[in-house]
């Protein structure tokens, strides 16, 4: 079998990229090991935002970036993508003042063009008694304004379905076993249907998320990666305890934590805990537990929520390995190609959610020397998604 772009991994990310290529007339194929959706994809906030907190660290091009996919997955993703309420209180201890705040949000509407979803405003006191029991003791303000929540999983499968649709074949459940470089091509032996088999592929796309690292090495000759780091965000499935969506400042070190109504329960999360096992072996720590449920009872004094009710998920993010902590580091996507020009392999890790469809356009545009011409021109920001039953 003979393809010109094949892809190991089903995440968000897989998935963008099979899409994309599929809608450029190549043919396609992809390897996932578990489910689609399944693993990275599956464990995140549920949130298709610009990121707010980005703006600290002055990673002003990732936010207009997410804000204006933001924009685009509203449009063509309505049944999975809906616009949330987000309100952020603010007390007289608080890490960002009231002035930060409104300076933030006020740059993310400017970020996004000015975009109807990005406004926001001041809550009057007397709307503070309607949130959840909210503590109230040194409460300054409170500011509330729009982010867009998703079912990642459903999200990753109807991007996977629409790639399908458009001729790309999956593989699943498929295991990597190797590949060879060769001058135009790349030789892949995989596991599929009980048996090994191969392919040949013009260009292997590695999106294998926290394996990604590990998968290339069995790549002949190994193209080099530069060092990673694990970093594990659990999130907590709890009761529906609060009736409105929270962006948090964690007391303890200033990071942002979000509670927010998802599906008849409330998603608490996320941690950064450095992972240093296998990626399968990812879960949530019971000192993550009690770091968000403390969070969860500085903001709301008269909640009572025990340990044994909540359900968790764990879900591990590539950084590059640097000093410091994982909050203030960039979350732009790492493209790592064997060589410079006509890459036979390329490596994708990190990036985000909300971004997976522009990842995707900016893998396309370092394969094409690598490829022949597009055989036809779809557009992604045109094509509709649907929930798979």
């Amino acid at each position: 079998m003979s393809y010109d772009i094949t892809i190991i991994g089903a995440g968000i990310t897989g998935a963008g990229v099979a899409q994309a290529a599929a809608a450029a007339g190549y043919k396609v194929a992809v390897f996932e090991a578990s489910e689609v959706g399944g693993a990275t994809s599956s464990n995140s906030s549920k949130l298709i935002h610009g990121g707010l907190r980005y703006l600290e660290s002055f990673q002003f091009s990732l936010v207009r970036e997410s804000l204006l996919e933001r924009e685009i997955l509203l449009s063509i993703a309505p049944e999975l993508v809906k616009l949330a309420p987000l309100h952020i209180p603010i007390y007289k201890n608080s890490q960002r003042s009231p002035l930060t705040i409104h300076t933030g949000l006020s740059l993310y509407r400017l970020l996004s063009g000015w975009d109807a979803t990005t406004k926001f405003s001041r809550l009057d006191k007397a709307q503070w008694p309607d949130l959840d029991g909210i503590r109230t003791e040194q409460l300054k303000a409170v500011y509330r304004y729009q982010e867009a929540q998703t079912d990642d999983r459903a999200l990753t499968r109807a991007v996977m379905a629409s790639a399908c649709e458009l001729g790309a074949e999956l593989m699943h459940p498929a295991r990597f076993n190797g590949a060879t470089i060769a001058n135009k091509h790349v030789e892949v032996t995989y596991q599929h249907g009980g048996r090994d088999q191969s392919l040949s592929t013009r260009v292997l796309v590695n999106c294998a998320g926290p394996w990604a690292s590990e998968l290339n090495k069995r790549i002949t000759p190994t193209p080099e990666l530069p060092p990673v780091e694990l970093v594990q965000g659990s999130h907590l499935l709890l009761p529906p305890v609060l009736h409105h969506h929270y962006y948090l400042e964690s007391p303890s070190d200033g990071r942002a934590v979000f509670a927010l109504p998802w599906q008849g329960k409330l998603l608490l999360g996320t941690t950064e805990t450095p992972h240093f096992d296998a990626p399968e072996t990812a879960q949530c720590h019971p000192h993550e537990t009690h770091y968000l449920l403390t969070i969860l009872k500085h903001y709301f004094p008269h909640l009572h929520v025990l340990p044994s009710s909540a359900e968790t998920l764990a879900g591990l993010r590539v950084l590059p390995k640097t000093q410091g902590t994982a909050f203030g580091r960039s979350r732009d996507v790492m493209m790592l190609a064997d060589q410079r020009n006509n890459p036979r392999v390329l490596t994708v890790m990190g990036g985000k959610l909300t971004t997976y469809r522009a990842t995707a356009w900016e893998v396309m545009q370092k394969l094409y020397p690598s490829l022949p011409p597009a055989r036809r021109g779809i557009d992604t920001r045109q094509i509709h998604l649907h929930p798979v039953d």
